[in-house]
């Protein structure tokens, strides 16, 4: 064990706030100056590095260390990001909107990033409560503000959590994108270095901002598509998968006209512990399957949900060739059924676009073509969907959706609730679904099926040792399927896309993308295949998946 080492844990521990990660260190250094092994160990992992600020702001799990999300990691950042901007705008008091969710030790973070940027002389602005964070990225622009901070971890395990920055001005209230992450990185290192948060100046002169933000964001997202007459018979179920999206979904709803859901009770109401799902991700096996009981019991017409923050949307339709009769369409099915929604309705606008990261659908960019609009492929993220010129809808096809940039420029799982309801209405006034709405956009745009193989694992150098075996060792087919044309985006060319991502072209016109995850630690295979028909399609994936599994066996 290192003097170096147990000098940083202790330092650390003289300037923690937080009487339970102080105890918590506290017994780590005891062990460790005392030979413990898994004690050592520890303090290597939590002071070997420190949580990276990149362009997803920070996220990681709770505890002490300047490798974990932490009070001090947090202070630490406020003052970074308070200091930048200031740089940024000289003369001038820079306005910051801090929003938080119901994870564990959200609020604690939000009350000190408000009260860490009111004492370095910015206005600070905290949202009135926990709510979702699409409330967040329209206060930045509904207030005018600088810039935003939403403290969440999104869908991640219960006992992470997170701090995702926006910016405002010309940014519209996107998430921060290079060279914005470095530059606030650089200015969170200064903080880190000059060595005690306690000395940073808080004050208590932060607002809270009034119900009015709440109630003008439920207005605008309930104009997304108020209800039809037909709205009145739809029977659908509802899951806030234990996080705060149901208020602000029951009001919209309200707002919008249509019928209250049956919800699934256990999930409705924020629980950090999240009791009822091991992984609060709606796409994860399991995390649904109270809807799914929910919703066979009350013979819905279909299931939506959020994740905890409610940033995301996932969609459900009975079907009775899946396990317990509910399927859950993936996020590209959505995406494009929300995308040809948006084409309609922008058909003959000058400039208009859609935009989808280059993981999602090509289906999208058949939509665009089919109306005469433009389209965008854009690296993943909604940081860079966001930014797509003359966008009216984006996607990704991790359940991420924005359906109403003039509002809100992020994903925004609330908004495509309402969107999803004038569609399901729509098809219920003429007697069909929304798995019919599905169908009929194969037999208008072509038939396109999407796959993706995810692989989660313990040793992060892993992912970059299959990656760098794929660039040195290039592979000729997936199975029987030859490779056309393979594309490293590290080494892109002006203009294009460029990022830590492999895209294979293979000759039956299917592709194959391999990207590590950016949130999550997973390497993630996505499978794309267009066909005569959607099981032609869908039977091309299912043989590309298996090849990928193999061949990522072989790699790893």
């Amino acid at each position: 064990m290192s003097e170096e080492r147990l000098a940083q844990a202790r330092a650390w521990l003289r300037q923690d706030p937080d009487h339970e990660t102080r105890d918590e260190l506290a017994g780590v250094i005891t062990r460790a100056g005392g030979g413990d092994e898994a004690a050592i160990a520890d303090l290597d992992d939590r002071f070997g590095s420190r949580l990276a600020f990149g362009t997803a702001g920070l996220r990681g799990e709770l505890g002490a260390g300047s490798n974990r999300m932490n009070r001090v990691l947090v202070a630490q950042a406020a003052a970074g990001f308070a200091a930048y901007l200031r740089e940024k705008s000289p003369g001038t008091v820079p306005t910051v909107v801090i929003g938080y969710d119901g994870r564990r030790n959200s609020r604690v973070f939000a009350l000190d990033s408000a009260e860490l940027f009111a004492g370095a002389g910015l206005r600070a602005v905290l949202l009135p409560r926990l709510l979702p964070t699409p409330v967040l990225a329209f206060a930045v622009r509904h207030l005018g503000a600088d810039a935003g901070v939403m403290v969440t971890a999104s869908h991640n395990p219960p006992n992470d959590n997170g701090y995702k920055v926006y910016l405002g001005g010309a940014d519209q209230g996107s998430q921060i994108v290079a060279p914005a992450d470095a530059e606030i990185a650089a200015h969170i290192q200064r903080v880190a270095d000059a060595g005690d948060v306690s000395a940073l100046p808080r004050s208590t002169s932060y607002e809270t901002a009034g119900e009015d933000v709440v109630d003008a964001y439920v207005s605008a997202t309930a104009a997304v598509a108020p209800a039809p007459e037909a709205a009145s018979g739809l029977r659908w179920v509802y899951t806030a998968m234990h996080g705060v999206g149901w208020e602000t979904v029951s009001a919209i709803v309200k707002a919008a006209g249509y019928p209250q859901p049956m919800v699934v009770g256990e999930q409705l109401k924020p629980d950090a512990t999240f009791r009822t799902v091991s992984f609060p991700n709606p796409e994860e096996p399991g995390a649904m399957d109270l809807s799914f009981a929910r919703a066979k019991r009350v013979q819905a017409d279909f299931i939506l949900a959020n994740d905890p923050d409610a940033d995301r949307l996932a969609v459900a339709v009975p079907d009775a060739s899946a396990e317990g009769g509910w399927r859950r369409l993936t996020g590209n099915e959505v995406g494009l059924l929300l995308g040809a929604r948006a084409a309609r309705a922008a058909e003959g606008t000058p400039g208009a676009a859609l935009a989808c990261s280059l993981v999602s659908s090509p289906g999208l960019g058949a939509i665009a073509a089919h109306h005469g609009l433009d389209f965008h492929e854009t690296l993943t993220g909604f940081k860079w969907i966001s930014r797509a010129p003359g966008i009216v809808f984006g996607f990704e096809e991790a359940l991420g959706y924005l359906v109403n940039p003039e509002t809100v420029r992020d994903k925004d799982g609330i908004s495509a609730v309402v969107a999803i309801l004038g569609l399901a209405a729509e098809a219920y006034g003429r007697g069909s679904s929304l798995a019919d709405l599905l169908a009929e956009l194969g037999d208008t745009y072509g038939h396109f099926a999407s796959g993706q193989v995810s692989v989660r694992v313990e040793d992060l150098s892993m992912i970059g040792s299959v990656m760098l075996s794929l660039r040195t060792l290039p592979p000729t087919q997936f199975g029987t399927r030859a490779i056309a044309s393979a594309e490293d985006l590290l080494q892109a060319g002006p203009g294009q896309p460029s990022g830590d991502v492999l895209r294979y072209r293979l000759t039956d016109g299917s592709r194959v993308i391999v990207r590590p995850s950016g949130t999550e630690p997973k390497l993630k295979v996505y499978i794309d295949a267009a066909g005569d028909s959607a099981e032609h399609a869908a039977l091309a994936v299912g043989e590309l998946e298996t090849a990928v599994r193999t061949l990522l066996d072989e790699r790893s």
